[in-house]
């Protein structure tokens, strides 16, 4: 990590102290497992908070190769995420990034399907707060190589760099292994 990453990386964790979204005491997680901490990336629900997570998500993104590329936001949270980090991109670093999202129920009325924003093409980056199972991840992958594209990277804001296979790899790891993905964090904790 170099010395631009690291600094991005303490100001981002002194911004989610500060905002609440980051917190520490005793908590029960879904898989049940007890945190000295919890990350809650919902809390980012201002105008001024989001426009500062996107900064920071674009920040990360701006030297990111291949290039060009796309991002996509899995419903739910990844949606705001790759809408305000677009427009982040644009207005910090004049890069014109076209997104897309996913509804979680295929829309069968209007512009009908599971897909909304730009057509997915090319390298796409999967932008979202966190990954916990990778859940999130399979399916979005999946939803990129069915339109044609190419799974390029993730990009998530905290990595809990928590291992959840038996041979002791973390989420991102596995994830990064099983769809030849680089994934990216805004930091690590």
């Amino acid at each position: 990590m170099n010395t631009q990453d690291t600094q991005r990386e303490h100001a981002f964790l002194d911004f989610a102290l500060e905002t609440g979204v980051l917190r520490f005491g005793e908590f029960t997680l879904k898989s049940g497992r007890i945190s000295p901490y919890f990350f809650n990336a919902g809390l980012f629900n201002s105008g001024r908070s989001l426009s500062r997570l996107a900064a920071f998500y674009a920040s990360a993104l701006h030297h990111l190769e291949p290039e060009p590329f796309m991002l996509f936001g899995p419903a739910y949270k990844g949606i705001p995420l790759a809408a305000s980090t677009a427009a982040a991109l644009s207005d910090h670093h004049q890069r014109d990034i076209s997104f897309a999202f996913n509804r979680k129920e295929v829309k069968d009325h209007g512009e009908g399907g599971q897909l909304v924003g730009a057509t997915l093409q090319g390298n796409v980056v999967i932008i979202d707060d966190v990954i916990t199972a990778g859940t999130s991840i399979r399916e979005s992958v999946n939803l990129i190589n069915q339109a044609g594209a190419q799974p390029a990277a993730v990009i998530i804001a905290l990595d809990r760099e928590e291992a959840i296979t038996e041979n002791g790899e973390s989420a991102i790891q596995s994830m990064a292994t099983l769809f030849d993905l680089r994934v990216h964090s805004l930091a690590r904790f």
